[in-house]
Order: C-alpha cells, then sequence, then structure tokens
C-alpha cells in the first residue's frame, strides 16, 4: 500500500458506494475489484477502487450489465488502456527514428514496423 494515499477499511468503502460488505467481498473474489490487503489480511480500498465499485454499480443497476458483462468489460477496458499505452511508446519510438535521418518502409509480408536508418551500414555476411 501507498502510505500517501487515502485507503478505507471495508466497512466504509461499503458505506460510502452504498453496498453490502458482502457485495464488496464478492466482487473481490471474482476479481472485479482487488483491494489492498494489510498483512492481517484485511481489505482496504483505495479511492481507485471505491471509483471501481461505483462503475460496477452503475453497469449493474442502471445499464443491466450482469457480472460476467462487468468484468469482460473492465478486463477489455484494461486492454483497451494497455494498448494505448504501447500505441503512444512506439509511436514516440518511431518519431525518434525518423528525426534522426530514418524512414519508415514497407517491409513485404511482414506485420513488422521498420524504421531504416541510412547512417547504418548494411552488414555482408562473411564468407
Amino acid at each position: 500500500m501507498d502510505s500517501e494515499q487515502e485507503y478505507f477499511v471495508i466497512s466504509v468503502a461499503a458505506e460510502i458506494t452504498g453496498m453490502h460488505a458482502q457485495t464488496l467481498r464478492t466482487y473481490d473474489r471474482m476479481g472485479l475489484v482487488s483491494p489492498a490487503r494489510t498483512a492481517g489480511g484485511g481489505r482496504r480500498y483505495s479511492r481507485r477502487d471505491i471509483s471501481m465499485l461505483r462503475r460496477i454499480q452503475y453497469l449493474s443497476q442502471e445499464e443491466g450489465v450482469n457480472l460476467a458483462g462487468i468484468k469482460t468489460i473492465i478486463e477489455l477496458t484494461g486492454e483497451i488502456e494497455r494498448l494505448q499505452e504501447e500505441n503512444e511508446e512506439l509511436r514516440k519510438r518511431v518519431e525518434g527514428s525518423t528525426r534522426r535521418g530514418g524512414e519508415l518502409v514497407h517491409v513485404p509480408r511482414s506485420t513488422a514496423v521498420v524504421a531504416w536508418d541510412p547512417s547504418m551500414r548494411r552488414r555482408r555476411p562473411r564468407s
């Protein structure tokens, strides 16, 4: 746990979200929300966890999504965020290589992105 961040015991998290503590335990078991744990195993909910609980509550009560659907939504949202971060990192790498005088080239029958750098000399195989 981050000592700078605010954490709530399960009873307070339940009160903040308007849920029963047993519901929070169920969501933890299902992997929908994974609160931090104390050395003794007690759950500690962060502000981020509270936001996720509210999102789950909205999807369930307002949108009528079942828990399996909510879990899928959460997992896919996480994957999208991860891919967006990876995409941004790749963009930065490509921009960095093109600023050094290289250019992007198409490699037939490949899914790889290759940055060609004219300053790099092709190595010839040794005979």
